[in-house]
């Protein structure tokens, strides 16, 4: 367990579908508890592995209130909070604030380049609910770059506490640690979890623990202790698919190992589309490779 809700393998949790795709909380509570004891230190639901952008707002606020209910003791639970507005990432913030919620991960504004005075404003305004804000950095997808300097000001401010860093490039723990000490920078992306683990990372933000949470705890674990001659070659072994969380179809690549390695992943809600064949049997192999190798 970390020392803070944001610490250790916090993972950012997939949500199971019905086969007529309404939520199956009954099962997602279930996976929650299963992480837990498997050595995970908490989740994040409602991020983009939990299909949150397809939830209507009703199964948007059920997922966290599911999510705090289910949560073992000292098992963190950090929504996300992204939204389109302002107002809504801070209602999202209070939502999760009024659930019982530890933390908040926040997406920048995402629905146009905005600088960095807006961005500001943004963190702002949900940063006034009340709860410990980790910053979401994810310039693939936002086309919002939050910078290390912009970072630093934001934490010198009290707007945020820690970074989930999903730009790739592992020198900007560097760069954020000489500009802002104190903020806890997390790994964003499962395929750089050994390097920034070795460069003092706080965290893992993680999707692949849905799938081999016994493993990928013990990665993480290794790492943080340094530990190359057995971190290593785990990490090798497993990278192949660790990969798949930072490429576009990193949810039905997650669900698809959840199903191999026998947990719930099944069906995603459009507009994503089932993996083609091609790509599906190279995740089957990869997976069930790791499941004989003994990662679970």
């Amino acid at each position: 367990m970390g020392t803070q809700p944001w610490h250790g393998v916090v993972v950012a949790s997939a949500l199971p579908f019905n086969d007529d795709l309404s939520v199956d909380y009954a099962a997602f509570a279930d996976h929650l508890r299963w992480l837990e004891d498997n050595g995970c230190a908490g989740v994040t639901p409602s991020g983009s592995l939990g299909e949150y952008q397809c939830l209507t707002p009703a199964e948007r606020a059920k997922v966290v209130e599911v999510a705090v209910d289910a949560a073992p003791e000292g098992f963190s639970v950090v929504p996300g909070t992204g939204a389109y507005g302002s107002r809504e990432s801070a209602q999202w913030a209070r939502q999760a604030k009024d659930a019982g919620a530890q933390a908040i991960l926040q997406l920048p504004p995402n629905a146009y380049r905005a600088d960095d005075d807006i961005v500001y404003a943004h963190f702002e305004a949900v940063a006034q609910v009340g709860l410990p804000v980790v910053a979401y950095n994810n310039p693939h997808d936002t086309k919002v770059d939050l910078s290390p300097a912009l970072l630093a000001r934001m934490h010198a401010d009290g707007l945020i506490v820690a970074v989930k860093e999903f730009s790739g490039d592992v020198r900007r723990i560097y760069e954020i640690g000489e500009l802002a000490p104190e903020l806890d920078v997390l790994a964003g992306t499962d395929d750089v979890v050994l390097e920034f683990a070795i460069a003092g990372a706080k965290g893992w933000i993680a999707g692949y623990p849905n799938a081999l949470p016994a493993a990928t705890v013990k990665l993480w674990n290794l790492s943080v202790a340094k530990d190359l001659d057995q971190a290593l070659p785990m990490y090798r072994d497993l990278h192949s698919l660790l990969r798949w969380d930072s490429k576009p179809d990193f949810v039905q690549a997650i669900k698809l190992s959840m199903d191999i390695a026998g947990r719930k992943g099944g069906l995603c809600r459009a507009p994503r589309l089932p993996l083609s064949a091609e790509v599906a049997a190279s995740i089957r192999k990869d997976t069930e490779k790791a499941l004989a190798e003994g990662y679970r």
